[in-house]
């Protein structure tokens, strides 16, 4: 089996932003500034899930090789990471992902009138728990997701947990471009895109 293939009930590493810090042992606002000041990272190698960059953690191990100053990867921290999403698999290129979702994705999926109905079944285990949390947040693979939809219903008093199918096709395909598909500035950032 090749490297990048996605072996069964597996899921590929990935990173995110507070993993990514801990991976070099920088703070979280380090990988940040490599964005937007250093310009040594970019989201090429990066999922955008519910408004925040995910990366391939086979780009992430190699980042500190690639920039100027070389960074050291905390071998510890890594391995740590490996073992929490295990058992997983390497990605090459994020169109070999498949598709993932968060919170903005599932309320738009399944039409919910806010993220409050989707806490409240994850709080009372209704909800299938994420397949990753990572920088905080819960991230799931989709389709496990959808296979779950009729038990949901099944036991629904006020949501129908009927996915919208535009939306789960666009989710499918790599085409989604609702909310939680871009990155939203926030603080100084969004400051100077409202001016």
């Amino acid at each position: 089996m090749a490297e990048d293939e996605a072996p069964a009930g597996r899921k590929p590493y990935l990173a995110g932003g507070a993993e990514f810090a801990a991976l070099y042992d920088v703070k979280r606002l380090q990988v940040s500034q490599w964005i937007s000041r250093d310009h040594t990272l970019d989201y090429r190698y990066a999922k955008i899930i519910s408004g925040s960059p995910y990366w391939l953690l086979q780009f992430v191990k190699g980042f500190g090789e690639t920039t100027p100053r070389p960074k050291h990867l905390n071998q510890t921290e890594l391995e740590r990471l490996t073992k929490e999403q295990g058992p997983g698999y390497w990605v090459r290129e994020v169109e070999q992902l498949p598709p993932l979702v968060g919170q903005a994705e599932l309320v738009t999926l399944f039409r919910l009138p806010s993220g409050a109905l989707l806490r409240k079944a994850m709080s009372t285990g209704r909800f299938r728990p994420a397949d990753y949390n990572l920088s905080g947040s819960p991230i799931w693979l989709l389709e496990p997701v959808v296979a779950d939809a009729p038990a949901l219903r099944a036991g629904a008093r006020g949501v129908d947990w009927v996915a919208d199918e535009g939306v789960l096709a666009a989710l499918r395909d790599g085409s989604y471009d609702g909310p939680g598909s871009r990155i939203v500035p926030r603080g100084k950032a969004a400051n100077k895109t409202a001016e």
